[in-house]
């Protein structure tokens, strides 16, 4: 096992910040239900509809701090977090707000976090990222097993900002090493860690299911909270997966982009039955919604970036509309259309388009209660609901290879 260098800079704040449980409670408010870092997919429109339907915690998209680092260019920098609006990180409508940046050189991640602490309420490290591209990188979980360097990442932030640094990351094949693991990041000064309960390894439709006995282990180990990551597809799974890991809190990434309101309404019932429909909105509504707040900011919102997420909020139904998805597919926005004057119309059109189809459908359902419309998707024993509501998406696994 890697050992760690201990101390590394002798700076220190001159205002007190807070720490741990302290920190959590008192600035961040004791979060339960916490969206994930999603490149491309957790910028500032998605983070406002996000707490519109129940997230109380959102990290940024993943900041390339060697990108940012080495660019004096404002086009650059705004693309990973808009600076010049005063809408990111606005404490009145951004907040609370944790920024996340990867980086293999400490004094690069430094200057990074150092030009946005004044912007959020704590940065993050991602060591978590199993793309290929972190491969490439040196970046992500690709760091796990340079625990000196990860050592060193953590502190410099813990000693030089002025606002706590946190740590996402994944576990070890083995208990043991995860545990040992997650007290290193503890150590070095990382505040809250969230454990996504899958190795490296486990990715795209080899993803398979989170291990959360590794992340309660991790829960019981270290004295910062834990916010536990992995089989959040329904709001159902959230109160077993506390209860399972311990956890202070849940985070979510494609269970949340697929359904963005799955942490609202947390004091319903949510087992079957019967199904809260308030949990499961039509989709067609909360897209038209979400490019009103495209539409709204003065903060661009990237055009890959609203294309994903419309795929995602729609994909229950697109698979039927196949004219709609060929159409949602060819639009094309100029990277200087004006969104608050039309540019975004092509996409609002097909909206409004599966709208119209979607209220049909359920107009013709109607007489039938929502638990009679699910059905149970044999090969993963997952409830399917009606297809003009959000609701998870599931990998299927890939098929083993052919053998003899």
């Amino acid at each position: 096992m890697t050992t760690t260098t201990e101390h590394l800079t002798t700076f220190k704040p001159t205002t007190r910040k807070l720490a741990g449980y302290q920190f959590y409670r008192e600035v961040l408010g004791s979060p339960k239900y916490v969206v994930a870092p999603m490149v491309d997919q957790s910028e500032l429109a998605w983070r406002r509809l996000s707490r519109r339907y129940g997230a109380q915690l959102i990290y940024t998209p993943m900041i390339n701090a060697k990108i940012w680092a080495d660019s004096t260019s404002k086009v650059i920098h705004n693309a990973f977090f808009d600076l010049e609006t005063g809408e990111e990180g606005d404490p009145t409508t951004d907040r609370p707000l944790i920024v996340q940046f990867c980086g293999n050189d400490p004094e690069k991640l430094l200057k990074s976090a150092k030009a946005l602490e004044e912007h959020c309420d704590a940065v993050d490290l991602n060591l978590g990222c199993p793309q290929e591209i972190a491969k490439k990188g040196k970046y992500g979980a690709f760091l796990q097993d340079d625990w000196d360097l990860i050592y060193k990442l953590v502190n410099i932030l813990h000693v030089n900002l002025s606002i706590p640094v946190t740590a996402k990351f994944r576990v070890f094949s083995t208990v043991e090493k995860t545990v040992e693991y997650a007290k290193m990041l503890e150590r070095a000064g990382a505040q809250i860690l969230t454990c996504h309960g899958r190795i490296r390894e486990q990715r795209g439709q080899n993803a398979g299911l989170a291990d959360w006995a590794k992340i309660r282990a991790v829960k019981e180990a270290v004295s910062v909270p834990v916010f536990a990551n992995g089989n959040i597809l329904f709001q159902s799974d959230i109160e077993v997966c506390l209860r399972e890991t311990g956890c202070d809190g849940v985070m979510s990434a494609e269970g949340q982009l697929y359904n963005v309101a799955l942490f609202s309404e947390t004091d319903k019932p949510t087992a079957l039955p019967p199904l809260n429909l308030s949990q499961h909105p039509r989709h067609a509504d909360l897209a038209l919604e979400y490019l009103d707040i495209v539409k709204s900011l003065k903060t661009r919102t990237s055009v890959s970036a609203i294309k994903g997420h419309l795929f995602k909020i729609m994909r229950p139904a697109l698979s039927r509309e196949t004219d709609l998805r060929e159409r949602l597919g060819k639009v094309t926005i100029k990277k200087t259309g004006n969104f608050a004057e039309g540019a975004l119309q092509p996409y609002v059109d097909v909206c409004l388009e599966m709208k119209e189809r979607m209220d049909r459908d359920a107009k013709g359902a109607e007489g039938k209660s929502l638990d009679e419309l699910v059905t149970i998707d044999e090969a993963t024993g997952l409830r399917i609901l009606p297809h003009w509501l959000t609701q998870p998406y599931w990998r299927s696994p890939k098929p083993a290879p052919a053998t003899g």
